[in-house]
């Protein structure tokens, strides 16, 4: 991907314009093929719908590809309806649980893969439980997201292996977790053209607009970091720097959620000063606003889950926090969502959505419209020219920073340099997250202990001896996941 040498300008949301206009101008030349791998994904609706809603294009194949041929079968026929009511006939609808006979020629590739995730999310939450370490969701960073890591990267990387044979010049757009580990391994080992996408951008900047009660096109804002923990350094509305409003409040509903404790369990709606409250102690402690959830945050910090004391003051239900959240929700969500697809096929619960503000219907949009259009993707920190893109962070990790998309590809641009302070604590990520990777490209177990040593909740909470054991208890727990690994 090519780099940009200059740093950003401060900016508003990528997408307002072309929001308002329900799309780019412009018109699509050829038609494409755009290949979803793990298409019974919960992304795979949407991102369909919005690829159904680009304008002026010439159609093309839409191909899905799923181990698991029950949600293959049904997802193929959820997809044929909504091209079906979206009116854009030229789409042709193609499954296969094999990807090698469907990879060839494929423009786009969206990357959704599960790796044993229905029979190791136990075991990824509850035996670090058992060691004292507290996950939320655990899929991207500590035991939970190193080993889905293990788990995913090897399959991942003989995708990508694939790719280089089937289809060189595609671009690959991965929404898999854990991000940061699956992005940088495939810039260590593969030749293809790989961004990481989350929406934890989009959806904050939205959530900052909505606190500071300003029109979300008008909020201005730079953000970089890691994936999960990129920070808005700059935050303005009509070149008025808005932390000082927002901290204050912060301030003000942390006091008044500190005082009250956990909520009532039986009342499901919580006031707003009830919730976030992980993001809202970092952004009076750290000056800036942190762009995902405070139950996933909290697993990137030293700070919150080590202990009771601090656990019960800041974390609250669900993804604010809450112990096991994702291990106990994960099996009914899944299931639900199954149910919700037969409803759609069935006609009893409605498919017409608007176009969202995920990336990936974005990027193919600006890619082939050659209309520069700016997302925040996951991407290697040294760019081609050697250059890196957030100067203080480690130049063969991972980071999350503003990318321009137009028909040369998806372009990152440098950042500069965070506040140290901030860097600090993405840069101890980090470390885990390359040894992670690392740990995958190698099936090392013994550089999956030296992740788990560094990473910053688990290293609280365990001493080495501790942490060796708990990793290796974990490979014997999922051996059959993790094939080949020493």
């Amino acid at each position: 991907m090519k780099t940009n040498s200059k740093k950003t300008p401060s900016g508003h949301a990528e997408h307002i314009k072309a929001s308002e206009d329900k799309g780019l101008s412009g018109k699509i030349e050829r038609p494409l093929k755009i290949t979803f791998l793990g298409a019974g994904s919960m992304f795979t609706p949407r991102l369909v719908n919005d690829i159904a809603q680009i304008s002026g294009d010439q159609g093309g194949t839409l191909v899905l590809v799923d181990i698991d041929e029950s949600r293959l079968n049904q997802m193929g026929r959820l997809v044929r309806k909504i091209v079906r009511i979206s009116g854009k006939r030229k789409w042709k609808v193609i499954t296969s649980p094999l990807r090698r006979k469907v990879l060839k020629d494929s423009n786009y590739l969206i990357n959704c893969i599960e790796v044993s995730g229905m029979e190791c999310v136990r075991f990824d939450n509850d035996i670090p439980l058992k060691y004292g370490i507290d996950q939320c969701i655990g899929d991207t960073v500590g035991p939970g997201g190193l080993f889905k890591g293990l788990r995913s990267i090897p399959v991942w990387l003989n995708i990508l292996s694939d790719c280089e044979q089937l289809c060189p010049d595609a671009v690959v757009l991965n929404y898999t977790n854990p991000m940061g580990m699956m992005c940088l391994a495939a810039g260590r080992v593969s030749s293809m053209k790989v961004v990481g996408l989350c929406h934890s951008v989009q959806g904050t900047s939205r959530l900052l607009a909505k606190r500071a009660n300003i029109p979300y096109n008008e909020l201005r804002w730079e953000c970089a970091g890691i994936n999960h923990l990129a920070w808005f350094v700059k935050l303005q509305h009509q070149e008025k720097n808005l932390y000082p409003l927002l901290i204050k409040a912060a301030k003000s509903d942390l006091r008044r959620a500190l005082k009250e404790g956990w909520p009532d369990p039986q009342k499901v709606e919580r006031p707003d000063y009830q919730r976030d409250l992980v993001r809202k102690d970092m952004m009076v402690h750290f000056g800036a606003f942190i762009t995902e959830s405070s139950g996933h945050l909290s697993e990137y910090l030293p700070y919150y889950r080590k202990r009771q004391d601090p656990a019960k003051k800041y974390l609250r239900p669900g993804y604010d926090g809450e112990s096991s959240f994702y291990a106990n929700n994960w099996p009914r969500w899944r299931e639900n969502q199954n149910s919700e697809r037969s409803a759609m096929l069935k006609g009893t619960k409605p498919i017409t959505w608007e176009r969202s503000w995920e990336y990936a219907s974005w990027i193919i949009e600006a890619r082939e419209k050659d209309c520069p259009f700016r997302i925040h993707g996951n991407v290697m920190n040294r760019g081609r020219n050697g250059a890196t893109l957030i100067g203080n962070l480690p130049a063969d990790g991972c980071v999350e920073v503003s990318c321009m998309v137009d028909q040369n590809g998806i372009n990152p641009t440098r950042y500069g340099e965070l506040p140290p302070h901030m860097a600090s604590l993405c840069a101890s990520n980090m470390h885990m997250i390359g040894l992670g990777a690392q740990a995958a490209i190698e099936r090392s177990k013994e550089l999956a202990i030296q992740s788990l040593l560094v990473d910053p909740l688990t290293s609280a909470v365990c001493s080495p001896a501790e942490i060796r054991k708990m990793t290796l208890e974990m490979f014997r727990a999922e051996k059959d996941f993790l094939p080949g690994y020493r």
